[in-house]
């Protein structure tokens, strides 16, 4: 379940620094290239999607999003390095402590994070640090809502991007998957 908090709060109490509204995608024709999000989007249909994100900073070091924390919104990194990393639970089964993090990727500008917590309101299931100084554009799930009742094809646009983006992550998780338990056979 989502937090009840509206999002600028939830923002700042992250720590992150709100700069306005990312209305003007269009000006970064290498974000709408790179971003697996955007990259079919045509510049008028980027704008559309940006009048409904906030366009955040974080320096480097700064937790962007915290394993186990309730939210409904996503980020594509505008600019930066962003590490995101699991955390170990420590032996035996028996204990809830937190020894250490797995880094599960690297990413970098026109990356989208936090997609599974905006779209199912279920915890964070990873943690996402700055590496160095990052731009982002956060897009909640009412903004998703906003965008679908006011402009319905490019709204339904972005939803199958989403489903694009989920379907190929979930690919990837189980070739891996299978790539290990042949190791471990």
């Amino acid at each position: 379940m989502a937090t009840a908090l509206p999002l600028e709060q939830q923002l700042q109490d992250a720590g992150l620094e709100i700069l306005g509204c990312c209305d003007h995608l269009s000006t970064r024709p290498e974000l709408l290239q790179q971003s697996t999000l955007l990259q079919d989007f045509t510049p008028n249909e980027a704008d559309l999607v940006g009048e409904q994100m906030l366009h955040v900073r974080a320096r480097p070091g700064q937790v962007l999003i915290n394993e186990g924390d309730p939210s409904d919104w996503l980020m594509v990194l505008l600019s930066g390095t962003v590490d995101v990393g699991k955390r170990k639970v420590g032996g035996e089964g028996m204990t809830e402590e937190v020894t250490e993090s797995t880094r599960l990727a690297v990413l970098r500008e026109g990356a989208v994070i936090g997609e599974m917590s905006m779209i199912d309101g279920e915890p964070r299931y990873a943690s996402c640090w700055a590496l160095t100084a990052v731009d982002a554009a956060v897009l909640s799930r009412d903004g998703v809502a906003r965008l679908i009742a006011m402009h319905p094809a490019t709204g339904a646009k972005l939803l199958v991007k989403l489903t694009q983006l989920l379907a190929q992550r979930l690919r990837n998780t189980s070739n891996q998957l299978v790539k290990a338990l042949r190791r471990g056979a």
